[in-house]
């Protein structure tokens, strides 16, 4: 595998890795404009912007745009995190140049046709309504809000509904102008490409963009709250969040592993004691999602109205005992499931090109894989134990929904993992 960069005189960030053998390639271009490069007026902008990509350009209709993927056996796709927004396609060798030519047109050339912002806002409205008709995703965006309450790494990435409605071409040249600059733009490729070809198609396509600047995204600051939602469902929803390094800083990886010991499979201490053994609930959970400068570990858990509060004390006990009873096999096992998702993923070129997007966009290189794993196998069962003991005393939050009028309160739930 050979990785190489390239950096336009406008700022436009570039990475490739050529890998042998593959006959396909994935390429897309990552734009730091995500959830929380939004203003309060603007939260939802930046999502139905990536859908208004793909509703026309100057040199193409919404359905050329899709017949010339097609017309390939190609696809082309986008998506919006709070972070990043990013449009990638994945296509046969031979039509690698088709496939940067269409993302760099619907990024740079997009019409906003009226008559499509309409059309695209009445399916917008329909994903948000969606959304609020499946718990164990809207509950993520409770959490987020008492996680963070009051800024924008707690807004949801779709928008309020009354903010989207009122969306116009003028909003979207607007964010464009402050979000998409070259500076904030990279262009990433794995598979069978070739670097310097894609360099030269990256130039022609970009080279002629003016530098700006991109105001500095609001810092995330974790506050904490509770967010209790009173429902007549089949089942109780229950999340709980803590504080958890960013992904600069240099305990995410014991983060990670611990997140991966309490939670992370069949094998963890939560599935094993809450479902296996008690029979509480079918689908129990952790995980550490990072961003630039903070992060959450977050648990899931839907059960019964009456199993809850057995299920959420259970919960915060296991997160407690975590501290002093971790062992060398747990921690073995989480390494390597982290180790094997990572590796076993790599194997795809799209996944290559998004890890390659990625970490340009945190470190400006991209580190070997080896250094990676050294780090992993760096994490220590000391430093999961204080790891595990900080959480007593990190910030929490909590969100619910469904029949959970039982369980406890944020409060109790505070007191008995601090105790």
């Amino acid at each position: 595998m050979t990785v190489e960069t390239h950096t336009l005189p406008n700022g436009l960030r570039i990475v490739t890795e050529h890998m042998p053998g593959l006959e396909s390639a994935a390429l897309g271009l990552w734009v730091n404009a995500g959830g929380r490069h939004e203003r309060a007026e603007q939260n939802g902008i930046a999502h139905f912007l990536e859908h208004m990509a793909f509703k026309g350009t100057q040199r193409r209709t919404a359905l050329q745009i899709a017949e010339e993927i097609e017309d390939v056996g190609g696809y082309i796709n986008a998506y919006t995190s709070r972070e990043v927004t990013a449009y990638y396609a994945r296509v046969l060798k031979d039509d690698v140049g088709l496939a940067l030519d269409l993302i760099s047109d619907i990024v740079l050339n997009p019409i906003f046709d009226p008559r499509e912002i309409e059309v695209e806002r009445g399916v917008i409205l329909q994903e948000i309504g969606q959304a609020a008709d499946t718990p164990d995703d809207v509950i993520f965006d409770w959490l987020q809000a008492a996680a963070y309450p009051e800024q924008p790494l707690g807004r949801t990435i779709l928008g309020p509904v009354e903010r989207v409605q009122n969306f116009g071409r003028a909003d979207f040249d607007r964010f464009v102008v402050e979000n998409y600059g070259p500076g904030q733009l990279i262009l990433s490729a794995a598979g069978a490409v070739d670097h310097d070809e894609i360099v030269r198609l990256a130039e022609k396509a970009f080279g002629h963009l003016t530098p700006t600047s991109q105001a500095v995204a609001q810092p995330g600051r974790f506050g904490g709250g509770e967010h209790r939602v009173v429902k007549g469902l089949e089942q109780a929803h229950f999340t709980l969040a803590l504080e958890a390094p960013g992904y600069r800083s240099d305990d995410i990886y014991t983060a990670q592993i611990f997140a991966t010991a309490l939670g992370g499979g069949m094998s963890s201490r939560l599935f094993q004691e809450i479902r296996e053994k008690r029979g509480l609930c079918y689908t129990i959970y952790s995980q550490v999602g990072s961003y630039d400068d903070t992060g959450l570990l977050t648990i899931y858990a839907g059960t019964s109205a009456e199993d809850l509060p057995e299920l959420v004390g259970l919960t915060v006990d296991e997160l407690k005992r975590s501290a002093d009873t971790m062992t060398e096999a747990e921690l073995a096992r989480a390494r390597a499931q982290m180790k094997a998702g990572m590796l076993m993923g790599l194997e795809s070129p799209s996944a290559r090109a998004e890890r390659l997007a990625r970490l340009i966009a945190i470190w400006n290189r991209i580190p070997p894989l080896e250094e990676t794993v050294e780090r992993i196998d760096a994490v220590t069962l000391q430093a999961l134990g204080e790891h595990a003991g900080a959480l007593g005393q990190a910030g929490t939050a909590m969100a619910l929904y469904g029949p959970v009028e039982k369980a406890p309160d944020l409060a109790t739930v505070r007191e008995r993992l601090a105790a």
